[in-house]
This record gives C-alpha cells, structure tokens and sequence, in this order.
C-alpha cells in the first residue's frame, strides 16, 4: 500500500480546463470504488423521483421541493468525500467509512445544511413573489409555468426570473462549492470554512463559474431523465468536488491544514 499524502499531486495550476480534470478524476473514484457513489445515487434519486410524483401538479410544492433538494443535496454526499480522501491514501473504503462522517455528529454539517434549506426557502419565496406580481394568470402547475412563464406573452419575464435566480445561486455556490470536502478534511469551524470558499471562488472566479455550469448541465441531464441520471450524476459530482477542493488547496487557493 503506498504511503499517505495529504493531497493528489496537481502540478499544473488552475486552468480553464481544471473542471474537466476534476471530472475526470471523480470519474476514476467512481468506477475503482463504485458502491459507496452509487448507493448515494440511488438514494437521493429515489427521494427526487418521490418528490417528483407527490408533487407532480402542484408547481410551487415542486418548485420548492426540488431548490430544497438540489442545494441539499451535496450535504448529503458528504461521505462521498471521505471515500475520495481515503483513495488518495491508496484505501479501498465502503459503507462503515462513509457513516463515520455523519456518525461523528459534527455539528458544523448539520448547521451548514440548515443554512443552505434556508437559503433554498428564500429562493422560492423571492420566485413566487416575481411570478406572482408579473404573470398574467395564477401559476399553479408545471404546465402553467411553461404556458404564461416560459412562453407567455408577457416580455422578459422568465429572462429575469433566470437573472434572479443566478444572482441567487452565486453566494450560494460560492458559499458551499470548497466547504464540505473543507469541513470533512479539517476541523476548521463553519465560519472559517465559508471564508476558504469564498476565497477560492475569488481567486478563481472564471475556473468556478465554469464549474458551476457543468454542475448545472449535468444535473440537469439528470433531472430530464426523471431523476434516474442522477444515480450516476451524484457520485461522479461528489468525487469531482472532492478534487477540486484538493487542486484549490495545492494551487494556494485555500489556507486550511487538514485534520
């Protein structure tokens, strides 16, 4: 067995194409260590095809449910991390490490999940808020949304309802992108750890921002596949991030030692 290392050797810097790499690299923990990925996947796409179904009718039940899940959802595979962080050190690793994470009853996980539920609830409200003053009639099923809102007639509509959502997201991302695998990696507290994100998105903005439109693409396939491509997206997404946030800290991008 080869001996530890605190990170994966990243020699180049932090390029336009390190998302690729990243995606590559989750891809590679993937397949050497399927189990873990894809118990994640089925889960979290079982409770999205759930979600899906219950609230297949109601628009804004499925608008919030799905915010609530797609910005949750990365805490939940925070075990994912351990696995890539454990595969560095040349360990095949499986469920028992992967509880361990959430076992430790680290409280930093459970209030950076809370904060970001909220952060999902007030991206509703604003939603509903916008659409409600500027639709021409009441929204209240997926089929009206796309009617009145994505091709109604009235102008610019859904182009802002983009825009906003956008700005939205951004703190968000920028807020959670580095923290977890940061959080499963140090003990820093939760504060600090949103701080090391923030500064690694700022050093990086375009490399990030591409990142978050791959995140975006690739869930979305997963979502248009009636949430089934997420048994794949979710692992492969988590291992990435896991490398990501090594190629980050390599490149100087984060200051934080690591547990």
């Amino acid at each position: 067995m080869p001996p530890p290392r605190e990170t994966a050797p990243f020699p180049e810097p932090v390029g336009l194409l390190s998302p690729v790499r990243w995606l590559v690299l989750g891809a590679r923990d993937l397949l050497r260590n399927p189990l873990p990925g894809l118990m994640h996947g089925v889960l979290l796409a079982a409770f999205g095809a759930v979600l899906f179904f219950l609230a297949r009718d109601q628009f804004w039940w499925l608008a919030g449910a799905f915010s609530g899940f797609l910005i949750v959802a990365p805490v939940l595979a925070t075990g994912l991390y351990e696995v890539s962080r454990q595969a560095e050190r040349g360990q095949r690793v499986c469920c028992r490490e992967v509880w361990r994470v959430w076992g430790s009853r680290d409280r930093r996980l459970v209030g950076f999940g809370v904060l970001l539920a909220l952060a999902g609830t007030g991206w509703v409200l604003t939603s509903a808020g916008l659409i409600t003053l500027w639709a021409p009639v009441p929204i209240e099923k997926p089929a009206d949304f796309l009617r009145h809102v994505v091709f109604g007639p009235s102008p610019g509509l859904f182009e802002v309802w983009l825009l906003l959502g956008a700005l939205l997201a951004a703190p968000v991302f920028a807020s959670s992108v580095i923290t977890l695998p940061l959080l499963v990696d140090s003990r820093l507290p939760l504060w600090q750890a949103v701080g090391e994100s923030w500064r690694a998105v700022g050093s990086h903005p375009v490399v990030m921002a591409g990142w978050a439109l791959l995140i975006v693409a690739l869930v979305g396939v997963g979502l248009l596949t009636l949430t089934v491509g997420l048994v794949v997206v979710v692992p492969w997404l988590g291992h990435a991030s896991w490398h990501a946030y090594v190629h980050l800290k390599s490149a100087g991008a984060i200051h934080a030692p690591s547990a």
